[in-house]
Order: structure tokens, then sequence, then C-alpha cells
């Protein structure tokens, strides 16, 4: 049984802020893998893109801190009822984050590849527009857990939406270069994966956000998450 002390609280609470911050550390990381990648790929920029691919390997290891320290923190604090839930909460939103880090990994990927092909007009700065609003999204679902804000969270799943319909604009845009030109095939299919990562990205923004909800309410939202335009976004599928 956990020793309710204010002494054992207090230490709870330490441990609990130094792993919080550990998340926050993840989200920035994050956040900067995005907007290099999507910089790299509007600017042919291979050096940066090969960085964003290299930086996730700290994502990874942040990752795996944060569960050492929740599994030493249940291990020694043995937290009760809502401790426990915010603990267990902070281990999925940090798996969340790597998977994240691997979409802007992806990207890195794609950008270095697209690099050597002929350039879709406007498409580049179109995808960085659309990571820029994914950025927002994810630091205002970080921002809402941590202060366990939940107007705010249930903001960032409403403005998912907004990414959704970027991506399905995107989606109709790439299929019509296609058309067009068959030359064109082989990059808008690198475009699309690159769009729909960063569409990827927004979703576990949403779930962030939800996760908030049930930390302060101890309810999942009753909803369905708005989404645009279903049958385009479950078209194409890659990790």
């Amino acid at each position: 049984m956990m020793n309710n002390s204010p002494h054992i609280a207090s230490a709870f609470d330490r441990d609990l802020e130094a792993v919080q911050a550990m998340i926050m550390k993840m989200g920035g990381l994050v956040e900067t893998a995005l907007s290099d990648a999507a910089l790299a790929l509007e600017t042919r920029d291979e050096e940066l893109a090969e960085r964003v691919r290299r930086s996730d390997s700290a994502i990874d290891a942040l990752e795996e801190q944060v569960n050492s320290e929740c599994a030493r923190l249940i291990a020694l604090r043995a937290p009760t009822a809502t401790d426990l839930r915010t603990v267990l909460s902070v281990m999925k939103i940090a798996g969340t984050l790597e998977r994240c880090g691997d979409y802007a990994k992806n990207l890195g990927k794609r950008s270095n590849v697209l690099a050597q092909m002929s350039p879709i007009a406007g498409a580049a700065g179109s995808i960085r527009r659309m990571a820029k609003q994914v950025q927002l999204l994810l630091k205002d679902a970080l921002d809402a857990y941590i202060t366990r804000d939940v107007a705010l969270a249930a903001e960032v799943r409403l403005r998912d939406r907004e990414v959704d319909q970027m991506y399905n604009a995107l989606f109709r845009e790439f299929l019509t270069h296609m058309m067009e030109d068959p030359r064109n095939i082989t990059a808008c299919m690198h475009l699309h994966f690159i769009a729909k990562n960063i569409e990827r990205v927004g979703d576990h923004a949403t779930g962030i956000a939800e996760q908030v909800i049930y930390l302060v309410t101890g309810e999942v939202p009753s909803d369905a998450r708005p989404k645009a335009d279903s049958l385009l976004l479950a078209t194409a599928n890659e990790d």
C-alpha cells in the first residue's frame, strides 16, 4: 500500500515532473524533426534531410529513458488510482511521440529520394504548411497535457479536421499530376506518403488530447473524432 505521507507524495511529484519534462523534450525534438523534414523537402536540402533521419535515435533513446523511469517510479512509489493512471499515460504518450519521430524520419528519407527527381509544382510548399499545422497541434496537445487543460485538448481534436482537409486536397492534387503526366507518378507517390505520414502525426496529436480528457475527467470522449472525407483517408496506408 502506498505511503501517503507528505514526504513520499512530494517525492512522487518530483519524479513525475522529471519524467514529464522528458516528454516535453521528446515533443520538441519531434516538432523540430517535422519542421526540418518539410524544409528539406521544399529546399531540396539533402544534408538537412539526413540530419532528420539521424535525429530519430535521440527520440528513441528518450522513450527508453521515460519507460525506464516510469517503471522505477511504479516500483519505488507504488502509486495508486489517479497517480498510476498518470504514470501509465506518460508511457503511452512517450510511445506515441516515438511513432511520430518515425514518421518524421520517413519524411527525411523520402525527401532525399525526391531531391533526385523533377519537382512537382507547389507540392513542397503545401506539405510544409500542412506540417506546420500539425506541429502546432502536437505542441498544443502536449501543453494541454502538462496543464491538464481539457478545453485546449478538445480544441486540438476539432482542429485535426483542418489537417484532414489539407491532406485530402493534396491527395486530389497528386492524382491530377499523375493523370496529366505518367512521369510524375513516382514523385507523386512519395509526396503522397509524406502527406499521409504528416496526417497521421495529427491523428497522434489528437490521441494525446484524448489522453488529457481521460486523465482529467476519467472518461474518454464519447463522440467520434471528427474526420474529413474518410474515404480518402482510408486509401494509402504506410507506417
